[in-house]
């Protein structure tokens, strides 16, 4: 979870439909089914990809030049990663982005299939196809959530890309193009290696009594405080969705996070966001 170009990579690169065997998600990319059926994660999502775009180069390394000089350029990225074919023309509603398919082949088809949308379609095939590599729960999850997922998609797009200050913008919708490559702006170039967690650190972190099948994702959890931590602030966003499609599995929120040391990884949520601690 600390290295961000390798996920940023995740986010733009092809899927490997593949399993070989039952506990293999490879096919599912950086994804869980909650997290699509709910939408969630995709600020931090958006987030990296935008920081993608403005920073760096096709091969990771920072562009130089001004970051405010790439903003156009990155919103229409965000708008061809998200696009999904519409045979409606609303340009106050605009989600099909075809026309950006030669400036981002690899993001968008000259169908308006966007990097997303054309993800969801291979991996509800290859689902469909492989249907006993499902959970029973998970089973439950894309019946309901395959059916009208592009009808969906489609009226999150139109949310995405509405201005911060257009008339029919709602408060409630989180989530726009225009904040996320705010905040990609403020945070900078993306980290192109995992955070390793001082000697110091380490040795505090391995005396905190707990099972040992929990020291590897309280180590990740600690890395990636210490790697987001702002000097001035002691709290970080816990982005409990994006962890779980780091893992390919919901057990890290379920099973794995509750069992922490709750005096050591302290943990608030505040108007939906997870926010957290590490007091060592």
């Amino acid at each position: 979870m600390t290295n961000e170009w390798q996920e940023f990579r995740d986010y733009t690169e092809k899927p490997q439909y593949i399993s070989v065997k039952k506990s293999d998600k490879t096919y599912m990319g950086r994804f869980t089914f909650d997290m699509i059926k709910d939408f969630l994660g995709f600020n931090r999502i958006f987030t990296i990809l935008a920081r993608g775009f403005l920073f760096h180069d096709k091969d990771g390394s920072v562009l130089p030049g001004d970051p405010y000089d790439r903003i156009d350029y990155t919103y229409r990225a965000l708008c061809a990663w998200s696009s999904v074919p519409d045979r409606r023309v609303d340009p106050d509603a605009k989600v099909d982005f075809r026309e950006l398919s030669d400036e981002f082949p690899e993001l968008v088809d000259a169908k308006g299939n966007g990097w997303y949308i054309r993800h969801m379609k291979n991996l509800f095939a290859f689902c469909n196809e492989h249907f006993e590599l499902l959970t029973k729960p998970v089973q439950k999850i894309f019946d309901a959530v395959e059916k009208g997922y592009a009808k969906q998609w489609k009226e999150r797009v139109g949310h995405y890309t509405v201005p911060i200050f257009a008339r029919n913008t709602k408060g409630a919708w989180g989530t726009r193009f225009d904040d996320v490559i705010a905040e990609a702006l403020e945070a900078g170039p993306l980290r192109a290696e995992e955070y390793v967690l001082p000697k110091k650190i380490k040795k505090k972190l391995d005396a905190i009594e707990m099972l040992d099948k929990y020291r590897p994702k309280a180590e990740d959890l600690t890395a990636f405080y210490y790697a987001n931590k702002r000097k001035d602030l002691d709290w970080v966003i816990l982005p409990i969705a994006n962890f779980n499609a780091y893992y390919r599995s919901t057990t890290f929120e379920k099973n794995y996070l509750p069992a922490l040391p709750k005096n050591v990884f302290i943990r608030e949520t505040l108007d939906g966001l997870c926010r957290f601690k590490v007091v060592l």
